[in-house]
């Protein structure tokens, strides 16, 4: 439920649409939403499992004849269908589901995105929502993503965890479902945000350094963190993704 309650905050707040903030990356190797709609057709109908507050679904919403995306998080799906209606978008749908319980028709589906979000791959093979022949595509932070940060508050999302683990973890459980032709591609870039208040808006609103803020010492070690990694281009830190993209 601790998880649940911090999505849902999220979600109220700025449905994980962090555009407004002053932050530049150098070595970013793709865009996601981009290689989901590279892979897909006019014709094409789309799932986004973990969809947030739908700002990507929208943006490419042109591209595709018809995106459904969901969330456990009701404050999440709360922001998307107000995203929804503030849009010009007449092809896509935002439900509240879990990825382990999916609620669709067999083979409805030409393409299952899912970024930086949890996924069941034995649901999604079980339920057989994706047709023969789809794909799978998933982006995902890996265990050395803000890695300076972590060190510095010594905790954070999977701090201590070998790099690469779960990657590894994912390509073996979508083989095991039945996925083919499984790809994997990783990216290390460096991230520079320009202000303190931007760093702490993202730690207040990701999990990265958990229950930020909370800790006597928190704001004492973000101060020495900003002092020590401040550049010409920003207080520095790294971002660290890796992208999967697997056949049915």
């Amino acid at each position: 439920m601790d998880e649940l309650e911090f999505y849902d905050k999220v979600g109220k707040l700025n449905g994980w649409d962090f555009s407004k903030l002053k932050v530049t990356t150098e070595g970013i190797k793709w865009d996601f939403y981009e290689e989901v709609t590279k892979r897909g057709k006019s014709s094409d109908i789309l799932l986004d499992v973990g969809t947030g507050g739908g700002e990507n679904l929208l943006r490419i919403a042109s591209s595709l004849l018809f995106l459904v995306g969901i969330d456990f998080s009701r404050g999440m799906i709360e922001t998307a269908q107000s995203n929804y209606k503030q849009s010009k978008v007449s092809n896509v749908r935002f439900f509240q589901m879990s990825s382990d319980n999916l609620q669709f028709p067999t083979g409805f589906f030409d393409l299952i995105s899912n970024c930086h979000a949890p996924f069941a791959s034995m649901e999604i093979a079980r339920a057989r929502v994706i047709k023969n022949e789809g794909l799978f595509l998933t982006q995902q932070v890996s265990e050395a993503d803000k890695l300076n940060l972590k060190e510095a508050f010594e905790r954070g999302q999977g701090f201590g965890e070998a790099d690469g683990a779960l990657k590894e973890r994912y390509i073996k459980e979508l083989k095991s479902a039945g996925f083919t032709e499984v790809q994997s591609f990783e990216y290390d870039a460096n991230e520079y945000y320009q202000r303190a208040e931007d760093l702490i808006f993202l730690l207040k609103h990701t999990p990265i350094i958990p229950d930020f803020g909370q800790g006597e010492k928190d704001l004492d070690i973000l101060g020495s963190f900003i002092e020590n990694n401040r550049t010409e281009k920003g207080i520095h830190t790294n971002s660290k993704r890796f992208l999967i993209i697997a056949k049915k």
